[in-house]
């Protein structure tokens, strides 16, 4: 019986925890955003990698169910479980990535049956078309010069993670910092990225 009351004592002073991170997290405070995806992640790793099956895939789907998370803090409702609600976002999030990935592929020499016999497929060439070549470089130059505006520590992580295709692990060695301020580190950086690209 005492066991089961300390046990019960651990787990009201952990959420009572938790909803003071969130509160902390709303106003502002990166630490305590950091420490609840620390307390968090292994989990949601967890659920994502049970979905997808791929390391490296569940890894990134985590950071973007915590982008999400994020966004939507506001929203929660302190009578409910954080972690109830937080392996919701990453759940739906994990399913929604693989309904994509099943885009239904389709042969262009098979042509279209219809009520008047077959239609050959007519598909424009796109290759060569300068309008769209010159967007394209534009916005990449944008997505340069965004990058290039970060904050250093914000800017190395990004281009180790998506110019250099370095995993977390690898980051957090070459950089030589902790795992969980490696991903909080891209966390941030990618939200200022999606601000400052905002409509491009």
């Amino acid at each position: 019986m005492k066991l089961l009351v300390n046990k019960m004592k651990i787990a009201k002073a952990g959420r009572k925890k938790v909803q003071d991170l969130i509160q902390r997290a709303l106003s502002g405070d990166q630490g305590a955003f950091t420490e609840l995806l620390d307390r968090h992640k292994r989990l949601a790793y967890q659920l994502a990698l049970g979905i997808v099956k791929n390391p490296a895939e569940a890894d990134d789907l985590v950071q973007e169910s915590f982008i999400k998370a994020f966004r939507s803090l506001s929203s929660y409702k302190p009578q409910f479980a954080f972690t109830s609600w937080l392996c919701k976002i990453v759940y739906n999030h994990c399913l929604d990535h693989l309904r994509r990935r099943k885009i239904k592929a389709v042969s262009l020499d098979e042509p279209i049956r219809g009520q008047k016999g077959n239609i050959k497929r007519e598909i424009p060439d796109w290759t060569l078309n300068p309008e769209r070549l010159l967007i394209r470089k534009q916005r990449m130059i944008s997505i340069d010069l965004a990058i290039d505006s970060l904050p250093p520590h914000y800017r190395r992580v990004i281009v180790l993670r998506h110019k250099e295709d370095r995993s977390y692990e690898e980051i957090s060695n070459i950089l030589d910092i902790p795992l969980g301020t490696v991903k909080a580190q891209i966390f941030r950086a990618r939200e200022l990225l999606k601000k400052k690209l905002k409509g491009i």
